[in-house]
């Protein structure tokens, strides 16, 4: 089975930064064609514009997703572009701290709302136009979903709390989605993955050595991903070499979450 992806359609959310921008942008270096998605118009425009402007099989469309409307455009936008999709990259994804002794914390409520509520109505779309296009071909698959989840699903941190619950819920809409889409020969599948050195990230370890320390301490592997091999873990789970993988969740994190944070603390 092949790795490529050329000539294929894309959607990737949450690609004005971060791990969303490098999956982007490594498709695009794939052969790919990619719609790059992303509420924030204004980083949207300055990372991936001149791409835009050069490249034909790039283009951009700024909105919020939490929207039905929103959703059916950049569908809309998307099929007028290239005229079908075969490849979804639900990235956009929110981190926010939670008081889990507060309730007024409306934290879990936003980010059940962000990181899975749309990625599911964004995957309902988009499944519905794959078999749709689909409708007298044969062969399968036919699509691929790829969904961004945290190893924070399978940790507990009291402080993220909504991520940890909100990317728990990701990975089970994984699961059953796959289950649901298989008939149709649409995968559905996801990558968790702990620290990635996006600028982001970047950014919060200026100045603080001492977290870097601690983040490479309890990696296995002993460094920091490049979003690079993030990149490469959703290829694969979009490209025909995982022609029969559905429903997983593929962990892209050093080894992180086999150790014991305890252990690693006494240490």
């Amino acid at each position: 089975m092949s790795f490529a992806i050329t000539g294929k359609t894309a959607i990737v959310t949450g690609a004005a930064n971060g791990v969303g921008l490098a999956i982007g942008r490594h498709f695009v270096k794939m052969g790919a064609n990619v719609v790059f998605a992303d509420m924030d118009e204004k980083t949207l425009c300055h990372e991936i514009g001149e791409d835009a402007d050069k490249e034909e099989n790039v283009r951009i469309f700024a909105g919020d997703l939490r929207k039905k409307l929103t959703i059916a455009n950049l569908l809309s936008a998307t099929i007028d572009a290239f005229e079908r999709v075969d490849i979804l990259v639900n990235a956009s994804r929110q981190v926010m701290e939670t008081d889990p002794l507060d309730p007024d914390d409306n934290s879990v409520d936003e980010l059940l709302q962000q990181n899975a509520m749309t990625a599911l109505r964004v995957s309902q779309a988009v499944a519905r136009r794959m078999i749709k296009q689909a409708d007298g071909e044969t062969g399968h698959p036919i699509g691929s979903i790829v969904n961004l989840s945290s190893i924070a699903a399978r940790r507990a941190h009291p402080d993220l709390l909504a991520y940890s619950v909100s990317s728990a819920a990701s990975d089970q809409m994984t699961r059953s989605l796959a289950v649901a889409l298989a008939p149709h020969g649409i995968r559905v599948n996801a990558v968790a993955f702990g620290s990635v050195m996006s600028a982001s990230l970047k950014g919060s370890l200026k100045d603080h050595d001492d977290v870097r320390e601690a983040i490479v301490e309890s990696t296995p592997l002993q460094r920091i991903a490049s979003p690079g091999e993030v990149s490469d873990a959703v290829q694969y789970l979009a490209s025909d070499a995982s022609a029969f993988v559905t429903g997983q969740i593929i962990t892209v994190d050093g080894g992180r979450t086999l150790l014991d944070p305890a252990a690693v603390s006494a240490h």
